[in-house]
């Protein structure tokens, strides 16, 4: 047997099926109660003082043995053994013992206690039906539940339910059987975006997603990641952009996303997400029409917002009881209570077992609120720490830094009253389509924004910005894309070797620049177009 058995032991309210129960719930555990094993015998109508009774009559018959061969009964019956087993609870020393000796390899065995008059008032206030008719002296006054408090001699931990909540008690038990794992494994590896955004994220992040057991998405639904995919492609807003490429990998919406109620109905529709692979956290926030109207109104003919209403509500959450219209969480949410779940408690229960997570950032880092050309920014930090923060996963749990660039950066197009910020060296798309071999039309097709289907402007490739990205990611490996629109023959390459000479100078520079390598290569806008230099 490689189980951990985890045997409860304690007086009459002191805690063990919620104990039980957490374990069960949070951490995966076949949870054996040797009290439903007695209404079983007993028809499953016998009150308190019959359960005891008929406890006690079997301690007698089996010497104690009865609670670990109805459990070896259980546990042979199933295929796969359980990694945890929880049996709530023992009651008398000749119990435990019996367990040990079939089971004890692996046996912790946790004694709750708490203060007499604790005990009874949590008693007064049960409603099972077991307890109906029963007072709280008569329950005690049985032999072996007056005794039931020297079990606490032998036991692995001990722990005051009087003095420690229920989810207090969950996580020191949790600790002591090292469910949470060991140390800080860095298990997380971040996507960024290293200019004005639209970088190919997606692409990528669609390409990796395979590769991990958790994806991971941030930012809201002003930004949005185009997939290749057959017959037509296909544009995340915000769920992770390889949710369809990676079937079997979880999905989470950490507590910083910026949630549009009707944009993910229709992706967790279309992509016929379920609340077994889904998990919103609750304090993630919504965005009302109040916001977008607002932004309509005031930024979008200003600095080329998407006005998506996504700084809008970023700015109510800040404002909390002050905002108006009234601050909406996922948690408010009636569609989307299924989902629900703090993701902070799915992350920590990934790490302990070793699961690797993609953290998908969306926008640019030229584009954060904190390090961008202010005003001409976004609502969030769009650089690694940004997206780790709102994530909820610690800068010691990264791994790998992928930060993805584009051969020439882009804007949004500027709003006719103000411009969407600066660049250097702007290039139209004439000159690209010169330069590249690529039709005019096909570029500026291409180059329409994925939210708002505005066209976008072209620079040449920014240095400055490059290192000023390197500085605040410390990437370690680097994602170059569009390296077609150096050049169309580099759509034809299936190899590193057989990119242009103009591509490689521009790798050697990037690499030079940043101090990571160039470890993915994307050639064209297709399922086979990237060119994986990988040590990873």
């Amino acid at each position: 047997m490689r189980e951990t058995l985890v045997v409860i032991s304690g007086p009459i309210g002191a805690g063990k099926s919620t104990l039980a129960q957490g374990l069960e719930r949070r951490h995966g555990a076949l949870r054996f109660s040797s009290g439903q094993l007695l209404r079983h015998q007993l028809g499953g109508d016998g009150g308190r003082l019959e359960l005891q009774a008929a406890g006690e009559a079997l301690d007698r018959e089996t010497g104690g043995r009865w609670v670990a061969e109805s459990l070896m009964d259980v546990l042979k019956a199933r295929a796969q053994p359980p990694p945890l087993v929880v049996v709530d609870s023992i009651r008398i020393p000749l119990q435990l013992e019996a367990l040990r000796q079939r089971l004890g390899s692996r046996m912790v065995h946790v004694h709750l206690t708490a203060p007499a008059e604790a005990l009874e008032a949590r008693f007064g206030q049960r409603s099972s039906r077991t307890d109906e008719g029963v007072s709280f002296e008569q329950a005690r006054a049985n032999r072996t539940e007056s005794a039931v408090h020297r079990l606490a001699d032998t036991a692995d931990l001990v722990i005051d339910t009087w003095r420690t909540p229920p989810d207090a008690v969950l996580v020191l038990v949790a600790s002591h059987l090292g469910l949470f794992g060991r140390g800080m494994e860095p298990l997380v590896d971040v996507l960024v975006g290293g200019q004005y955004g639209s970088e190919g994220k997606g692409h990528i992040a669609s390409y990796l997603a395979r590769e991990y057991d958790f994806l991971l998405r941030v930012g809201g639904p002003n930004a949005g990641h185009c997939v290749y995919e057959e017959p037509e492609p296909y544009t995340f807003h915000l769920l992770p952009s390889g949710t369809r490429a990676s079937p079997d990998s979880k999905v989470i919406l950490g507590p910083g996303t910026v949630l549009s109620l009707k944009t993910l109905l229709r992706e967790l529709s279309e992509c016929r997400m379920d609340e077994a692979r889904l998990f919103i956290d609750p304090q993630s926030v919504l965005i009302e029409p109040e916001d977008i109207e607002w932004e309509t109104r005031t930024l979008r003919s200003h600095i080329g917002s998407t006005a998506q209403g996504v700084g809008a509500a970023t700015a109510r959450k800040v404002l909390r009881t002050a905002a108006e219209p009234r601050v909406r969480l996922a948690k408010d949410v009636e569609e989307l209570r299924r989902y629900l779940r703090p993701t902070h408690e799915i992350l920590d229960d990934a790490f302990a077992q070793g699961q690797r997570v993609l953290l998908e950032g969306t926008q640019g880092t030229g584009l954060s609120l904190h390090h961008g050309h202010y005003p001409h920014v976004t609502s969030r930090d769009t650089t690694t720490s940004g997206c780790l923060a709102e994530a909820g996963i610690a800068p010691a749990r990264v791994r790998k830094t992928l930060m993805v660039c584009r051969a020439y950066p882009i804007r949004v197009q500027n709003p006719e009253e103000g411009t969407s910020g600066p660049m250097v060296n702007e290039l139209s798309w004439e000159e690209i389509s010169r330069r590249s071999g690529l039709g005019v039309e096909e570029l500026k097709s291409n180059e329409c924004t994925s939210t708002t289907h505005r066209q976008r402007r072209v620079s040449e490739f920014d240095w400055v910005l490059l290192r000023k990205a390197a500085s605040l990611n410390a990437p370690t490996d680097v994602a170059l894309t569009f390296v077609d629109y150096l050049s169309a023959k580099n759509r034809d390459a299936r190899r590193f070797d057989q990119l242009t000479g103009e591509a490689l100078r521009l790798i050697e520079g990037i690499e030079r620049v940043t101090g990571a390598p160039v470890s993915l290569v994307s050639t064209r806008f297709h399922s086979r177009s990237i060119l994986d230099r990988r040590v990873w």
